[in-house]
Parts: structure tokens; sequence; C-alpha cells
């Protein structure tokens, strides 16, 4: 990886690791990439996958807009979609003019192609790029190498009890299920998401506003909640602790907030 935007990819990705003060053990635990994936992604040696990029964002907190952006670009650079290779003009002989014609016209699709990804990268359009790309993977990286998953959470069942997702690995990218999703008139949304592997569920909520209040009951009795104490939530949203269980059947999620009566869903 020596292009000035991959280098910065690394860069980037590095800097929210330091920030988030996680060691390479802990994101190992909370994302489905092993601590030695982590090591090379961060030092550059190994282009990151998307799906890592979106992970490291989750676990931090941080906003993903930006890295995913920048992800494009850097991708377009290892794949060489973003340096157009010369196409050799083969020698005309009698009777090609049909061949030369279509050749011609092979080259120019190819060219328009490179154009048409380079531009949707330079504005961060990625989900543009399978379109133009038919058979790219969605993981990224050259050849579309697989990285092997890790899921290693910290918890399951009883013992995940008012834990927090995304501290007992429960929460990684690809490790959640949503199950039920209510967005109140004001914009601020909640969702009932589970774990498998955890054998948990919880509430993630985006845009609550501070005294906003969170609160997820189970039909087990089990009751979690979470208020907002700040102007706002970090990364944009906030999350219940977990209660064990693998079913939103009967589950009951409210919304309270200080200037009006609670609202309410079924899970």
């Amino acid at each position: 990886m020596t292009a000035p935007v991959c280098e910065q990819l690394a860069e980037e990705l590095r800097a929210i690791r330091g920030r988030s003060g996680l060691s390479l053990a802990a994101l190992a635990s909370r994302t489905p990439y092993s601590k030695s994936s982590w090591e090379r992604y961060l030092n550059g040696r190994t282009p990151a996958p998307r799906q890592a990029v979106a992970a490291l964002c989750e676990v931090t907190g941080e906003p993903s807009g930006r890295l995913l952006a920048l992800w494009e670009l850097a991708d377009a650079e290892w794949s060489g979609r973003a340096r157009p290779a010369p196409v050799p003009t083969p020698a005309a002989s009698p009777g090609d003019g049909q061949d030369t014609a279509a050749r011609t016209g092979g080259r120019r699709w190819k060219v328009a192609v490179t154009v048409l990804v380079a531009g949707a990268a330079a504005a961060g359009l990625g989900g543009l790029l399978p379109s133009l790309l038919p058979g790219k993977p969605e993981s990224g990286g050259p050849g579309g190498v697989q990285e092997p998953l890790v899921r290693n959470p910290g918890c399951r069942g009883d013992a995940c009890e008012g834990h927090n997702a995304l501290a007992m690995g429960c929460g990684g990218a690809g490790m959640i299920t949503t199950l039920a999703t209510h967005t109140a008139a004001d914009g601020r949304r909640l969702e009932l998401r589970h774990a498998e592997l955890c054998h948990a569920l919880w509430v993630r909520a985006t845009g609550l506003t501070r005294g906003d209040r969170v609160e997820l009951t189970l039909p087990t009795g089990r009751v979690q909640r979470v208020a907002a104490e700040g102007s706002g939530a970090p990364g944009g949203y906030l999350a219940t602790p977990m209660a064990a269980g693998d079913s939103g059947t009967g589950a009951r999620i409210c919304l309270d907030r200080p200037d009006s009566l609670p609202e309410c869903f079924a899970g």
C-alpha cells in the first residue's frame, strides 16, 4: 500500500484505534477480525476490507461515512481501477475492418468504465461501485481475499445480562440481527437487536437528546434501561445494556421523553 490515499486510510484507522484506547486484542474480541488481521490493516501491509472499516467505526462510535468514502478511493488504488492500463493497438490487416472497430469499441468501453468508477469513488458513492463493476467482491481488497471471521464473544446468555454489547464483543459487524424498529414522530429511532452467539437482546437508540430514557422489558421480567445524560450520544446513538434472550416476541420497548408521554412498541 504505497499510494497516498491508501496510506491516509491506514493512518485514519490507526488514529481511530488510538483515540478509542482499544488494544488489538480488544478489537479482535469485538469484531469479526483477528488480532493479526488488525495489525496488518492498521500498519497498511494488507488492504482492510470494507466490513473491517465499518466494524472499527461501530465499536469506537466513530461516524462511518467519511471513512467508507476514503475506503472506496483506496480500494480503487488497490485493485488498479484508478489507473487505466494502456491498450496496444494491433496492426490492421486487409479484411479486418469489422474486427478493428469491435476492438476500438471495446477499448472505449473499458475507458468509460474506468472513468465512471474513479468518479464514483471520488464522490464517495460506494453503493454505485458494485453496479459499475459486476462481480466485484463486497469484502474489498485485491482479488476479493476473504479474511477469516473471528467470533469470540465475552459472554453468553445470563452472563451477558446488564453488560454493554460492544464491550463484550456481541455487537460486532455481521453478528447482529435487528428484530424490530420504531421511529417516533420527531425522528428518534429505536432498534431491537439480537446477537445469536451471545443469546442476548438490547435496544439501540438514535437521535436521543438530554433527559431521554429508553427501556427494554422482556416477558421473562428482565428489564434494561439507558438514559441520555449529555447533549447527544457518542457516534449518534446509545444502547441499553443487554438482556439475556433469543426472541423479541413479547418484548416491550419504551421511549420516555421529559416533555411528552412515553411512547412504547412491541418487539
